[in-house]
């Protein structure tokens, strides 16, 4: 039994193993197909035979090629330890024309700035105090007036007539007042003469003292009769400008209600703004010094400030925009300032003494901090600074020293250690005959910024390149 399981085992191998080699010759034939498509691609990937070289160079150039590179020949690199010498032709560091300014030392006023709005010390509104009819208009719309000018005029007939009444009154009560006088007299004479008895000088009397009585009551009936007609021409309150007339001539109006015209005052003229109360501490230590606070005022067309009055600080900060808010008053003469007119505030409050100024347009912001550009041997070097109060277009810095000059214009044109050269001063303003026009006499082998055009017009002619 063993023994033909064995038998059985090797006749099944030799079986395989004949397939195998039958089936070899179509495994060969697969593997050369794969090896020959390999070999074209790495042919194909590969960089160019030497057939496809480029020529051979001329037997001239071959000798020239050693004197080339012989030591001490310029415009070629030397054995290492060697500086490079320069080529005969090439072209020098170029040199940037740059506009300068020097750092000044001087005092600079702290000016805590605010936008304010033009308000009037006086605007009223004329109402008239008795109902009546405007009978006539004496002024016109926008009109300056004084204060006493006459505005309007009322109907006063019926005043007129209570004032005349009461005049009648009065003189009719002053001549009975005399009449009693009289009698007191003849009552005193007669009771002298024991002719009538003393109750008679009392009763005199009485009746001159409620003759007297009488006539100061008919006296203060006619003042106020008069001050009713005067109530019939109204005037201005103050000088200033009018308004619209709301009701023309011939208009009814009633007593504290119709409102006539506006009479606003424009000189003195007052100026509110608000001040944010980061800025109140310094405020509040310059009020309390010596020295008076300067407040100034700028419309926004017109560059010289007015000078003015601190008169009003309010005495609690706005809780709702933090701020705190204050009035001056300014001299209006010329009339700059009008009612609600926006304007540029300024309060001084104290000056940073020997403060070294430079202009903004000199400040470069890098990545460091602010930095400048120093003119030193005629080459440009940077210099950090650090600001320390704004003004305007210049700043009151530290990290330079008086006089030293700096690089206001061209600077982005600049790096450390580059050739600067001043540009002339027909060139600082643009649009001018010769702006951005560099000076070819500043100095030997200087570049100047022009265009592409220019550029190629500038360049050295030469043989056109041998087309390919």
């Amino acid at each position: 039994m063993l023994a033909a399981t064995v038998r059985r085992a090797l006749i099944f191998q030799n079986m395989n193993h004949m397939n195998f080699v039958a089936r070899w010759p179509a495994h060969g034939a697969g593997i050369t197909v794969w090896l020959a498509s390999l070999t074209w691609g790495l042919l194909a990937c590969s960089p160019k035979t030497s057939s496809e070289s480029p020529p051979a160079a001329s037997p001239a150039a071959t000798a020239a090629a050693p004197a080339a590179n012989a030591p001490g020949t310029p415009g070629t690199p030397n054995t290492p330890g060697t500086p490079a010498t320069p080529a005969p032709g090439a072209a020098p560091a170029p040199v940037v024309s740059v506009v300068t300014a020097k750092v000044e030392k001087r005092d600079v006023p702290v000016v805590l700035k605010a936008v304010g709005s033009a308000v009037s010390l006086a605007s009223v509104d004329i109402r008239p105090q008795v109902t009546s009819a405007i009978t006539q208009v004496h002024f016109k719309e926008g009109q300056f007036v004084n204060k006493g000018d006459l505005l309007f005029t009322l109907d006063t007939r019926t005043d007129e007539t209570n004032v005349a009444k009461a005049k009648a009154q009065l003189a009719k009560d002053q001549a009975a007042l005399a009449d009693a006088k009289r009698q007191l007299t003849r009552s005193r004479e007669l009771v002298a003469q024991n002719f009538v008895s003393g109750a008679a000088v009392d009763t005199a009397q009485t009746l001159v003292d409620s003759s007297a009585a009488v006539v100061a009551a008919d006296a203060a009936a006619l003042q106020a009769a008069q001050v009713a007609l005067s109530f019939g021409k109204i005037t201005s309150p103050h000088a200033g400008r009018t308004g619209v007339i709301n009701t023309p001539a011939g208009s009814i109006v009633q007593a504290n209600v119709t409102v006539l015209v506006n009479v606003v005052q424009v000189n003195p003229m007052a100026v509110s703004f608000n001040l944010p109360q980061r800025d109140l501490a310094d405020f509040l230590a310059a009020a309390t010094s010596t020295d008076q606070v300067k407040v100034t005022a700028t419309l926004p067309e017109d560059k010289k400030p007015l000078i003015g009055k601190l008169q009003f600080v309010d005495n609690a900060v706005d809780p709702a925009s933090g701020t705190v808010k204050l009035k001056a008053v300014f001299n209006n003469k010329e009339n700059k300032l009008w009612p609600g007119l926006f304007v540029n505030v300024g309060l001084t409050t104290k000056k940073i003494e020997d403060a070294l100024v430079i202009p903004q347009a000199a400040i470069i912001q890098s990545v460091r901090g602010p930095i400048v550009y120093v003119v030193e041997d005629g080459k440009a070097v940077v210099r950090p600074i650090k600001m320390v109060y704004p003004a305007g277009p210049e700043a009151a810095v530290t990290g330079v020293q008086e006089n030293e000059v700096l690089v206001v214009d061209g600077k982005q044109n600049l790096r450390p250690g580059v050739k600067v050269v001043e540009r002339p001063k027909d060139n600082k303003e643009p649009g001018k005959e010769g702006a951005g026009k560099p000076d070819a006499a500043a100095a030997p082998g200087a570049i100047a910024a022009t265009s592409p055009a220019a550029a190629n017009t500038a360049a050295p002619a030469g043989p056109a390149p041998a087309a390919k």
